[in-house]
């Protein structure tokens, strides 16, 4: 196995033609990293390994490319070291129980399994309501907590940039009801962000506040643009600046400028209040069928408009286009305005932050200010430490839980989870689950039968989040932008935004400012069965080395701005690829009300604990928001803590 698997490296990084040009070689904030495609299933390299064997065992070096700088080093996205421990449960290696577990002999008052912003939730909500004796522990599988509620740092040029990995902006004040109590409990204070100015030549350009803002919420300002590339018989490429109101120029059919126009007066309706409401009958008939049904019913556009332009929102958005998913999530992407929206630096890991700073107050050195806590260092020492009544214990992943017992009379909950190649257990009273069901349901052994079927209704597409740093962004402004929208080739759009000036180095941005372009990549194949459009992705995101990454990444940047001055090689100063093989849980048909006579999954999944285990995570809801996952980590705590 070790001679295919060099032979597999050695292919990854052979240069190929091109190269030089786009900077492939050229050393930078990043290093240059060997994959291997056996990673495709994530099984092949589990085979004919024993439960010890498989948690020694290391996937090719540094599987994710470079990771960056400060806390979230070497955590971005699902890292090799969690891939292969999560396929390992999968693949049934802990079916039955090593001979060499180590019993820790801990007994918690509950345990968390998942350090997302659920899990954090429902340790803080459990800190609140809990007597002083009882305890807590969240194990939490990745080097930081947060989940997709992570960052990625870079230092270029002296200057130090936070972009998100997943997980981004947030509504003031918030839909859901109860999420500002959360927000005043863990000190975050939406009136006291506040954001850089324009520090460019004049006139200033408008910046949203979140990296997608603009792409999706319509109509767009005037410097944000469309490309057009050979696929649309330009040969060079070129870039429509203010599409919305140039439609006519677009190189597309006369139907396809019909459609962005009817789409962009659907989306003036919305805003003013005269798109249709819908009754609790239509509702329910919108849930059996698609939204792309919905938008073709309604705004009379074509099938082809919608998979060109919506999909890859809606995918990038929540898990797949509007092929696959239920036309109660029909949508006009226009929605929303800048002023009510904010986002961390480093996108909604800002709330996963301040949830540990209120629960271990010196576990992230500092005040407890949104400076304080975005800057200050996390102190990983304290996190684990025993007198803290919510400990926090990293790069641990929850392979097998069930009652000690008949679920119905159990007192306790066995854990075995494994770490830094060793397996250990430990009992709890409770347990909350709030981790994704695509793992929950391999790793909980005594699952009902009902509970089983619920989360078999769930599928998660892949998802590619790139972080490009740039050393400027002069090749944007010289077009007359600060983003666009491509529809061929890797990503499909991408934009400057300003910063929240407590997790900058500078308050003002303009076009000679080092920033962080993301670039987000949604793997989504319209016409096919859901749970063939997320295994399909899946595959392809696994199997591709970073190198591939980097270099589609190089050459998309390439093909759109080397003509307004971009260098690939002078101007990228460092990318970090996030890959996330489970991104969003897709809200099918039936996701909302349920099918064939039967609850929504969801429903049977929150609506009371099997035995001494709730779940969590915003899969029970069908949507990933941040807001739902703080109230589904607090609605499974306080329902475990009325048996404890």
């Amino acid at each position: 196995m070790k001679k295919r698997v060099t032979k597999e490296l050695a292919a990854a990084a052979a240069p190929q033609p091109g190269d030089q040009t786009l900077g492939m070689n050229v050393r930078m904030c990043r290093r240059d990293f060997l994959n291997s495609t056996l990673l495709a299933s994530g099984s092949v390299l589990l085979k004919s390994l024993t439960p010890l064997d498989l948690m020694g065992q290391q996937a090719p070096p540094a599987w994710g490319g470079y990771t960056g700088v400060g806390d979230y080093a070497g955590a971005n996205g699902n890292t090799e070291d969690v891939m292969l421990a999560a396929h390992a449960v999968r693949d049934g290696v802990f079916d039955s129980t090593p001979g060499s577990v180590i019993d820790t002999g801990e007994v918690f008052d509950l345990v968390v399994v998942g350090g997302g912003i659920s899990g954090l939730a429902a340790a803080l909500t459990f800190k609140d309501h809990a007597k002083p004796n009882q305890t807590c522990l969240v194990l939490e599988n990745h080097p930081i907590f947060g989940g997709q509620a992570r960052r990625n740092e870079f230092v270029v040029d002296g200057q130090h940039l936070i972009a998100p990995q997943g997980s981004n902006w947030f509504w003031m004040p918030p839909a859901e009801k109860g999420v500002g109590d959360f927000y005043e409990r863990i000190g975050v204070d939406p009136s006291e962000f506040k954001y850089q100015e324009w520090g460019g030549p004049p006139p200033a350009m408008p910046l949203s506040r979140t990296s997608y803002h603009f792409a999706r919420n319509l109509p767009s300002p005037p410097n944000f643009g469309f490309y057009f590339g050979a696929k649309y018989g330009q040969k060079p490429g070129k870039w429509i600046v203010d599409p919305w109101n140039n439609l006519d120029k677009l190189p597309l059919s006369a139907e396809m400028r019909s459609d962005f126009a009817k789409y962009l007066q659907g989306v003036n309706d919305y805003h003013n209040g005269k798109a249709p409401k819908a009754s609790e009958a239509e509702l329910r008939r919108m849930d059996t069928i698609t939204a792309e049904d919905v938008l073709m019913e309604r705004h009379g556009i074509s099938r082809e408009f919608i998979r060109l332009f919506v999909a890859p929102h809606l995918a990038a958005a929540i898990g797949a286009g509007p092929d696959a998913v239920t036309g109660v999530r029909f949508t006009v992407y226009g929605s929303g305005n800048s002023l009510t929206r904010h986002s961390f630096p480093g996108g909604n890991t800002g709330f996963a932050r301040h949830f540990v700073k209120a629960l271990l107050p010196d576990a992230i050195a500092g005040s407890r200010t949104l400076e304080g806590v975005c800057r200050g260092r996390v102190n990983f020492a304290v996190l684990d430490r025993p007198s803290n009544q919510v400990r926090i214990r990293l790069k641990s992943t929850a392979v097998r839980v069930e009652h000690d017992g008949d679920p119905a009379q159990a007192s306790f909950v066995r854990i075995m989870y494994t770490r830094e190649g060793k397996v250990y257990s430990l009992k709890a009273r409770a347990v909350v689950m709030a981790g994704g069901g695509w793992i929950t349901k391999h790793v909980v052994r005594d699952l009902p039968a009902g509970h089983r079927e619920a989360y078999d209704q769930f599928y998660y597409n892949a998802t590619i989040v790139a972080n490009v740093a740039l050393r400027n962004w002069r090749f944007l402004h010289k077009l007359g932008l600060s983003g666009g929208r491509w529809f061929d080739g890797f990503g499909f759009w991408t934009e400057v935004h300003k910063i929240a000036t407590f997790g900058s180095d500078k308050s003002t941005i303009g076009p000679d400012s080092p920033t962080v372009l993301s670039v987000i990549v949604p793997y989504y194949y319209p016409g096919l069965p859901v749970a063939e459009q997320c295994s399909k992705g899946r595959a392809e995101l696994l199997s591709t080395p970073f190198r591939d990454y980097e270099r589609k990444v190089r050459e998309q940047f390439t093909e759109m701005f080397a003509a307004s001055g971009f260098d690939a090689t002078r101007d990228i100063a460092g990318i970090i690829l996030n890959r996330w093989g489970h991104h969003f849980v897709v809200p099918q048909p039936g996701i909302t009300y349920g099918r064939d006579g039967k609850p929504a999954p969801g429903d049977v999944l929150r609506k009371a604990p099997f035995g001494r285990i709730a779940f969590a995570n915003t899969d029970v809801t069908a949507d990933s928001g941040h807001d739902k996952a703080m109230m589904e980590g607090q609605r499974a705590t306080l329902q475990l803590l009325a048996i404890l």
